[in-house]
């Protein structure tokens, strides 16, 4: 089998897996307990936590531990709207936002809420002039992502964080679900204020999220009934999940640098053979991530091709895994000036650190194959 579903799930590294045992058979205490059990296990989330402020260079705030992306994202977003509601009730977000955060917003509107959702280029990024355009007196959160989870499109965040800059009242939001750990985020340097990431996009285990908050920001809890995680996230917390994510971090950021330029290789070489077969349509544009490859083959229903991949061995997807049985066109190709066939029809195909040269031949082969066996049933399938 080759997996190339890597923006919904990873496989853990061993070591993880192993880690995850030993702490689940050693530390069962609840960390919140007063006794010696209860205060070793806490110990090793404050470690956890410490691990994530050195390795992504962020003192300057805390990390709070939740179940997942898109809770970190409910969270930071939800959390932010309601807590400084009384500074002014403008929000803004874009157009090709993972589900998690454009949902949030929706529901913000319901409770009163003005949402800008800014629109973005052909090649799918934000423009900052029209960033700065949509700013007001009422604006209190900008929410952008940083790798789009669908075409892989890498923001501005750099430029958007020195605009931000000049609209101090303005709390700056980014979902890293697709990049932490995979691309360098200076978090100082880019003013972010809050950040979202979820451990199993970085080879730990699921039901982990992380979630950074800048120092003298303040979150209108989502759940109450305790004091973990700073009364932000009460709860008991993982510990062997926590302390299995953290790992998993490190060691996913100490092998970035040799992971991100062989991927680079791999993508350009897979998107030369996409090249080849006219039926399929490529999409998004640089700058994007190296580990992400969307096309589409326009009239066709994304799921055939899905699981006529699967009789080759080949695991792929057709977006987010949190959207993927939702079978209107893609938000996001729409966003991007796609025809509705070509939003109705895209494939996904997401890399990971197991990936060779060999595994692209393998998986274009497979899709010239699947391509050439549906080409005669393109009318009858759509």
């Amino acid at each position: 089998m080759l997996y190339f579903d890597h923006c919904a799930s990873t496989p853990p590294y061993d070591e993880v897996v192993q880690t995850m045992m030993e702490v689940m058979k050693s530390e069962y205490a609840n960390p919140s307990s007063l006794h010696h059990a209860g205060a070793n296990a806490d110990k090793l989330i404050e470690r956890s936590r410490s691990m994530l402020t050195d390795r992504l260079q962020a003192s300057h705030g805390q990390w709070l531990f939740t179940s997942g992306g898109t809770e970190s994202n409910n969270l930071a977003i939800k959390g932010i709207a309601r807590q400084y509601a009384g500074r002014g009730k403008h929000l803004i977000t874009t157009q090709i936002e993972h589900a998690s955060v454009y949902e949030s917003f929706a529901q913000l509107e319901q409770e009163g809420f003005r949402v800008t959702y800014l629109p973005v280029s052909k090649s799918g990024h934000v423009r900052i002039g029209q960033l700065e355009e949509a700013l007001t007196d009422e604006t209190i959160l900008v929410s952008i992502m940083h790798v789009n989870n669908e075409i892989g499109t890498i923001q501005p965040l750099g430029e958007i964080g020195r605009l931000l800059k000049r609209f101090p009242k303005v709390i700056f939001h980014v979902d890293a679900v697709q990049s932490l750990s995979k691309l360098p985020i200076p978090i100082k340097e880019w003013g972010i204020d809050l950040l979202s990431g979820s451990a199993h996009k970085l080879r730990g285990p699921k039901g982990v999220g992380f979630l950074f908050v800048r120092e003298g920001i303040s979150l209108y809890p989502m759940f109450t009934g305790g004091s973990q995680e700073s009364g932000f996230r009460p709860g008991t917390q993982n510990v062997p999940a926590i302390v299995a994510s953290a790992k998993a971090l490190r060691m996913s950021i100490e092998m970035m640098e040799r992971r991100e330029s062989r991927m680079k290789q791999l993508k350009q070489m897979l998107i030369g053979l996409i090249g080849e077969i006219p039926e399929l349509k490529l999409n998004g544009a640089e700058p994007a991530a190296s580990h992400i490859i969307h096309f589409s083959y326009p009239g066709m229903k994304p799921e055939v091709i899905i699981h006529m991949l699967e009789q080759h061995g080949i695991m792929a997807s057709t977006r987010s895994a949190c959207s993927s049985k939702d079978d209107k066109p893609s938000r996001v190709l729409l966003a991007i000036g796609a025809s509705h066939e070509q939003a109705a029809g895209g494939v996904r195909i997401s890399l990971g650190d197991e990936h060779e040269e060999r595994d692209i031949s393998a998986l274009a082969a497979s899709l010239r194959q699947v391509v050439g066996q549906l080409k005669p049933l393109e009318r009858r399938l759509t």
